[in-house]
């Protein structure tokens, strides 16, 4: 597939940004230091805006205030990381995919496939399953029972919907990742643990994206749900009966364990975890590494952990925390002996 080549007036045009200079052509896109000059680069972060100075690019992405320092062609936009996202998925190469469904694959009777869903080598197709129009189910798919999959959706390859999972239009789901397994229940009885039926479902809402070898679990009785256009990275782990609000975006190893209910708009950073049967509430940012242990009522940034230093402080610090409650009860004590 041929990279297209557009005119820097064609893309001001379409995503309606303001075109400064010479209009140029424009045969794909770069960073702002390696860029050359048929290509297109941004400037999002004023960290970075020294650049501009070696720039090679013929065409820059910036804000209006960031013009001055760069005497080339520029499309100004509000948020330059927003246009050069949309102006990048026109160079994007996809595969052509098909409609139709391979020889290969094993598809149940009772399941459905529309006529314009693409199936592709080796994939699994269970009972009473519906794939919708546009769908694409990559290679070596397996799609187990009463999965519904919906218009637009992509799941490119070795994904794995267990039973009961239903997914809305245009959700992309990257290889590897399981959703519909079984919730972690367990109950003791007389020293050994029995297993508590996972008995629900997975609900996907509409354009979600769930990254490589992120596993969701299907609900003890309820559903697990991500709403509309949650976004979530490689090698999560959402347990059962979880309830994630629409755009909220998690990185990377992130763990939310079960029940816990998180709102809207909400960021939650690389390996943070979230116990079970908690609440967060809309637009929280929970940085990086950290552990969330109770409900968060109000909107803001949070934060735990102790921060990285050398070993030796480490160790030291770390032997200091152990005597921090006898400090503590010194000093009150004290206190109260001055009284």
């Amino acid at each position: 597939m041929t990279a297209p080549v557009l005119k820097a007036s064609e893309l001001a045009q379409r995503f309606g940004l303001e075109l400064r200079g010479t209009d140029r052509n424009v045969a794909g896109v770069g960073t702002l230091a390696d860029a050359g000059s048929t290509q297109l680069a941004f400037l999002a972060n004023p960290r970075y805006r020294a650049q501009l100075a070696q720039a090679r690019a013929g065409v820059v992405v910036l804000r209006a205030d960031d013009a001055q320092h760069w005497p080339g062609t520029a499309l100004i936009a509000r948020d330059p990381y927003v246009a050069f996202a949309r102006i990048a998925a026109l160079f994007e190469r996809l595969p052509a995919r098909e409609a139709g469904i391979h020889p290969s694959a094993a598809i149940d009777a009772s399941a459905t496939v529309d006529p314009g869903a693409h199936i592709g080598p080796f994939v699994s197709i269970g009972a009473r399953s519906r794939i919708a129009a546009g769908a694409v189910i990559g290679p070596g798919c397996i799609i187990g029972e009463d999965c519904d999959i919906g218009e637009g959706c992509e799941l490119q390859a070795r994904v794995t919907l267990l039973t009961r999972v239903r997914l809305g239009k245009r959700v992309r789901i990257l290889p590897g990742a399981v959703l519909g397994s079984a919730g972690f229940g367990l109950a003791m009885d007389a020293g050994r643990w029995v297993n508590v039926p996972q008995l629900g479902g997975v609900v996907v809402g509409d354009d979600c994206e769930i990254g490589a070898n992120t596993t969701i679990d299907r609900g003890a009785l309820g559903d697990t749900v991500l709403e509309e256009d949650v976004r979530l990275d490689n090698q999560i782990q959402i347990g059962h009966n979880v309830r994630i609000g629409a755009h909220t975006a998690m990185a990377g190893c992130a763990a939310v364990a079960g029940s816990a209910r998180i709102g809207r708009y909400c960021l939650v950073g690389g390996a943070a975890g979230i116990l079970g049967h908690l609440e967060v509430c809309d637009r929280v940012t929970i940085t990086a590494m950290s552990l969330v242990t109770h409900s968060i009522r109000e909107p803001g940034e949070y934060s735990s952990g102790t921060p990285l230093m050398d070993n030796r402080s480490w160790r030291k610090n770390a032997a200091r925390f152990k005597q921090l409650d006898r400090i503590a009860r010194q000093h009150r004590a004290g206190d109260k002996d001055s009284e």
